[in-house]
């Protein structure tokens, strides 16, 4: 029989208590064409795809008629409000003069336009937790463009964690932002389909 003497044993940290930095720190490196994204705590890591890069660098472009390069990213980590919200969204525009914050993030309260072009793995983030937590963080204008059924949808006027004001087109239709701060239309006939 052995003896254990229960004065000397650590207890081990039964702590659930997760950051976004150490999920992140425990997917790095992440392996080159992917991108990885925290949602409400839940980890996803999707491979770029042609079609999908194809929409965001057309966004891009067309962005760049009203945006400076400095202030338009793509798959470049900021943190949201709510639990575990760490996104790497495809194409975000920011408001001019933005810096970095301390921890050398972007922060959300300087987003003017975010779009999320869908993937089959993580269409249902994009059309729910995100849209939700777009809204809920005030982001002004958030555009979904899904290859898949040849359809955008534009979220404007967040309240909550809701946007009041939708609209649907399919693609070849434009989409007229020129009423937002982006203050531009954007053109989608040559969007790819999947």
């Amino acid at each position: 029989m052995t003896v254990v003497d229960t004065d000397r044993i650590e207890m081990a940290d039964t702590s659930d208590e997760r950051t976004l930095d150490m999920m992140f720190e425990w997917l790095e490196p992440t392996p080159e064409g992917f991108k990885v994204e925290i949602v409400e705590g839940n980890i996803y890591m999707s491979p770029q795809r042609d079609t999908h890069w194809e929409i965001i660098l057309d966004l891009v472009e067309q962005l760049r008629s009203r945006y400076a390069r400095k202030q338009l990213k793509s798959d470049v980590r900021i943190d949201f409000p709510g639990r575990l919200n760490g996104f790497a969204s495809d194409v975000v525009a920011l408001a001019e003069g933005t810096e970095k914050d301390a921890k050398g993030h972007f922060r959300y309260q300087d987003i003017e336009f975010v779009a999320e072009v869908i993937s089959k793995q993580t269409a249902a983030n994009d059309y729910g937790s995100k849209l939700a937590t777009y809204a809920a963080a005030g982001v002004p204008v958030y555009l979904i463009v899904d290859p898949y059924t040849a359809k955008w949808h534009l979220h404007t006027l967040p309240k909550d964690d809701e946007y009041r004001s939708t609209l649907s087109f399919d693609f070849g239709n434009p989409i007229d932002l020129t009423d937002t701060l982006v203050g531009l239309t954007l053109e989608t006939g040559g969007f790819p389909r999947d």
